[in-house]
């Protein structure tokens, strides 16, 4: 089947010498790995090895059989031109960083366009603004509303936040937890937009251990997550 669709390049694998296996979000079928013969090789192609820079935002034309396998792609163009996201230090740094996050934790291969558009527009403020020291942690946060494991906000002044259950509580238990600082932090991440991030003043040990308890929480609400290799390199940028 023919499709024509919006994509968010997640991540690019090198097959053989001169092709690639792309992973995908797409607004039409949700994750698609497709297999772009010749791409390394072919100046004159109509598919380009930059399109699959991670987190590029794609419009392709594909065929999707929908068994499993690889698929492939007729067509694409670039359907948002990134000005700063692949070309700034940090703002790359944040980027490989997310697309191996989206990558570790998106794996229905069917059509979530509320998820979609909050990375499409989330990455669009991205490359459009200069404040974005927070903006990884604040995205993962909002990302598991879309996932399913947002944090229940029922007792927002408990002193503490179960990383497991997934909701505060004055209850001490043997499960990983938020506290003192890393909780203060947490919760005014919480319920504000893009706009307000640079209110909240973190120095680097405290937003390098918030981002260490999210990964955690992602790790521990989906099966199969993987901590990302690219969390090194973001510290260190940061840093």
């Amino acid at each position: 089947m023919q499709v024509t669709t919006k994509a968010i390049v997640l991540t690019t694998l090198k097959y053989g010498d001169t092709s690639l296996i792309v992973k995908a979000f797409t607004a039409s079928d949700g994750l698609k790995s497709y297999l772009i013969k010749g791409v390394l090789s072919s100046k004159k192609g109509k598919l380009k090895t930059a399109y699959f820079q991670p987190l590029t935002q794609l419009e392709i034309v594909a065929n999707h059989k929908n068994k499993g396998a690889l698929e492939s792609i007729r067509e694409a163009k670039v359907n948002f031109h990134y000005q700063t996201l692949h070309t700034q230090i940090a703002k790359n740094a944040m980027t490989q960083f997310l697309a191996e996050m989206l990558g570790n934790s998106i794996y229905e291969e069917e059509s979530n366009q509320n998820l979609f558009d909050y990375i499409e527009a989330s990455l669009q403020w991205l490359d459009t603004n200069d404040s974005i020291s927070n903006f990884h942690i604040h995205f993962l946060v909002n990302l598991t509303r879309y996932l399913g494991f947002y944090p229940d906000t029922n007792d927002l002044n408990a002193n503490y936040f179960d990383l497991l259950e997934g909701k505060f509580t004055n209850i001490l238990s043997l499960n990983p937890i938020l506290k003192d600082e890393n909780l203060i932090f947490f919760k005014r991440i919480l319920g504000i937009n893009f706009d307000a991030l640079e209110t909240i003043k973190m120095n680097k040990a405290n937003r390098q251990e918030l981002l260490k308890s999210l990964v955690l929480y992602f790790k521990l609400h989906l099966h199969g997550f993987r901590k990302p290799k690219s969390l090194a390199i973001l510290n260190e940028v940061f840093s």
